[in-house]
């Protein structure tokens, strides 16, 4: 009895761990974005023209698009993290 209940320990632990891992995976997805809308408004600042405003829109749209889209499954999953670590003991 006792071994089985150290291996749903493991289990819990094991699934934790991968938590932990997709949501460090998403949340440098998400710096990495930023890091790109404010590489392209740098740039868009500098050149000044009309063409590099258009870029700048466009990224903005579509990187909104894709944080808001991240954030709907980075944020339970990060809820789910810190709950699981109160939890389970040796998380």
């Amino acid at each position: 009895m006792a071994t089985e209940q150290s291996g749903e320990q493991f289990d819990a632990a094991a699934l934790l761990g991968y938590v932990r891992i997709t949501v460090y995976v998403l949340a440098a997805l998400l710096a990495l974005s930023l890091l790109v809308v404010g590489t392209v408004g740098l740039l868009a600042e500098i050149k000044g023209t009309w063409h590099w405003a258009i870029h700048l829109e466009s990224t903005i749209s579509f990187i909104g698009l894709f944080v808001s889209r991240l954030l709907v499954v980075l944020v339970p999953l990060f809820v789910v993290l810190v709950v699981g670590r109160r939890v389970i003991p040796d998380a």
